[in-house]
């Protein structure tokens, strides 16, 4: 009696399609890779470095239901110029006051308060973000 065999003698016929196909998946897989990795970090590179001016606002106070009072710090070089979006929110979430705050200074560090007009009693103040021109 013969035994038959399910599988063909290793060796004698070289690589099967399905191996060939695995190895290109993997090297295509390894390309891809690679590409995705260095694009996310090119764009993180380019977000932080592309930053000119940041600015932190320290506190702010609710010095009268039309006002508040925000403490900002502005970071940038001595000679960019350009403009930061403060707001103020009120307990309902919705906004009652915004206002851009244009720096011309030619110094790196900017530190003031600045006054924001409301249109009703705020309870949180905001740094919306920066610009530089």
């Amino acid at each position: 009696m013969s035994t038959v065999r399910e599988q063909r003698p290793e060796g004698r016929y070289g690589r099967s399609a399905d191996e060939r196909a695995d190895r290109r998946l993997k090297a295509v897989g390894s390309v891809l890779g690679v590409l995705l990795i260095a694009m996310v970090g090119w764009f993180g590179y380019d977000y932080i470095a592309g930053q000119k001016v940041s600015a932190e606002m320290i506190k702010f106070d609710v010095s009268a239901d039309d006002r508040v009072q925000v403490h900002l710090e502005v970071r940038k070089d001595s000679g960019d110029t350009g403009s930061c979006t403060l707001r103020a929110l009120a307990e309902d979430g919705g906004e009652v006051g915004r206002r851009d705050v244009r720096f011309d200074q030619l110094v790196d560090r900017i530190d003031e308060v600045v006054t924001v007009r409301t249109t009703r009693r705020a309870t949180s103040a905001q740094l919306m973000g920066c610009t530089s021109d």
